[in-house]
């Protein structure tokens, strides 16, 4: 477990901040960041901390290996090397259980699983370091960069755990020039406390009816409770992830830093090529920077182009987790994705293609959140209509249907949605521009002391992307 909420929330963020304020210089807020993110981690997994700093060392040395052979004409050994032992560090801790049961299924040979436990965040800071020793190979890093600062790129406490994943090209500067100021400070402060709210006040009411569906008896999951499952959890992973970003985002602006945006109201899209722009962006630009180009992009032909998308869609879905329902998930996206450029669907109605983008997205998280691919079946079932009816079938859906649930519920199918935007966008310059601004500071003031009263009351609930 990471650090409680409220111990975060009122002890470790406070002092961290004010700390950082007391530091006269960069160098020295650096040092104290370094050293909060390594306790922050530490706190939540005592024991794999160590991995993170095994991997940052790793990293580093090959950086500088990789940078000493092109200095000399070479290089491409190092990156190789390097390459293959964050994958293989990955493939250990997070994939080798599933791929020892896969075998164990398709042979019967009974292997034992490894039983090696998932660290906390490990997708996240994997897919950084290999930014970083991919970027020193392109000469976007120096690779000669002191050891603390990899450290801190790598371990820095609000994107660790669940991200946006940072590219080391895009920070490299900010390590070591910013500037805090009090503006930045206020709107990360605001930004923060909108995350918080996201997460405690909409996610959180969503999975608590999500995860009660999701465990009836396959016998009793009728249309109502299964449509109820799936829209519910839609908006349970959106507000939980972009939640999340919020917060390090926000916090990211009160230590002088910029990180980039993660989420740009994917729930607006009307193609599901749109979606994968406006979903965990940091991600898909991630997939489409180091695996996509270097594939060959859609410069090799059609079919090799295909034959790329397919690959970085299956190895999204895996990317997510270790189990075939994350697998055929990227492959009903890459599907659909593929299927819009024979189809040109972006040339319906923008609310036609704005429904079949929501049916796509909303059908094919029943799979990413089902256990198995037996209870997704059982879903998809129910949804269409072969599962349980009558009077009885309809108990817990309105057991879930408490006014608490019902006021997320709508609050949340308005704001994700682009409302806040075009609220902004219609009173800049206008006299409601100030009271706009005044009133959006005293809402995240608000949000965070419902928040603080919920938390105080409430069981530990993590991010949905903590065990990814």
């Amino acid at each position: 477990m990471v650090f409680s909420s409220l111990t975060f929330l009122c002890i470790f963020l406070p002092v961290t901040f004010l700390l950082s304020q007391v530091i006269p210089n960069t160098r020295g807020r650096n040092a104290l960041l370094i050293v909060v993110s390594v306790l922050f981690y530490a706190y939540g997994e005592p024991v794999y901390v160590l991995l993170v700093l095994a991997s940052t060392v790793v990293n580093w040395a090959f950086g500088r290996a990789i940078a000493g052979g092109k200095a000399s004409g070479g290089g491409r050994a190092p990156l190789t090397l390097a390459v293959v032992a964050n994958l293989a560090f990955l493939g250990v801790f997070k994939y080798a259980d599933f791929a020892v049961a896969t075998v164990n299924s398709l042979t019967g040979a009974g292997l034992p699983l490894p039983g090696a436990a998932l660290p906390l965040g490990i997708s996240f800071y994997t897919f950084q370091a290999l930014s970083y020793v991919i970027d020193v190979w392109r000469g976007e890093a120096s690779g000669r960069d002191p050891y603390w600062k990899v450290l801190l790129y790598i371990s820095f406490f609000p994107q660790i755990i669940a991200g946006p994943i940072i590219k080391y090209h895009d920070i490299d500067e900010q390590i070591d020039n910013r500037e805090v100021t009090p503006q930045g400070v206020a709107l990360g402060l605001r930004r923060f406390c909108y995350g918080l709210g996201k997460k405690v006040l909409i996610a959180n009411t969503m999975a608590s009816a999500v995860d009660a569906l999701y465990a009836l008896d396959p016998s009793s999951i009728g249309a109502a409770a299964a449509w109820l499952a799936a829209v519910a959890y839609a908006l349970q992973i959106y507000f939980d992830f972009s939640g999340y970003s919020d917060m390090a985002i926000g916090l990211g602006h009160m230590f002088g830093f910029t990180i980039m945006e993660n989420f740009d109201y994917p729930y607006a899209s009307v193609t599901i090529k749109e979606f994968w722009r406006r979903w965990h962006i940091s991600l898909s630009t991630w997939f489409k920077e180091y695996l996509y180009i270097p594939l060959g992009g859609n410069r090799k032909g059609r079919a090799r182009a295909v034959l790329n998308k397919c690959i970085v869609f299956l190895t999204c879905g895996l990317w997510h987790g270790a189990a075939w329902t994350f697998v055929l998930w990227g492959a009903i996206q890459g599907a659909f994705s593929l299927l819009e450029e024979v189809v040109p669907l972006r040339r319906l109605p923008r609310w036609l293609g704005h429904v079949y983008a929501m049916l796509v997205v909303v059908l094919s998280f029943v799979v990413f959140r089902a256990d198995s691919l037996a209870q997704a079946g059982v879903m998809y079932a129910a949804m269409f209509g072969a599962g349980a009816t009558g009077a009885d079938a309809l108990v817990p859906v309105m057991e879930q249907l408490t006014p608490v649930f019902l006021i997320a519920l709508a609050f949340g199918l308005v704001t994700c949605l682009p409302v806040r935007p075009a609220l902004v966008r219609a009173s800049e310059g206008t006299a409601a521009e100030a009271p706009l601004s005044v009133l959006a500071y005293v809402g995240a003031i608000a949000v965070l002391a419902i928040c603080v009263l919920s938390l105080a009351g409430g069981a530990y609930n993590p991010f949905i992307y903590f065990r990814f």
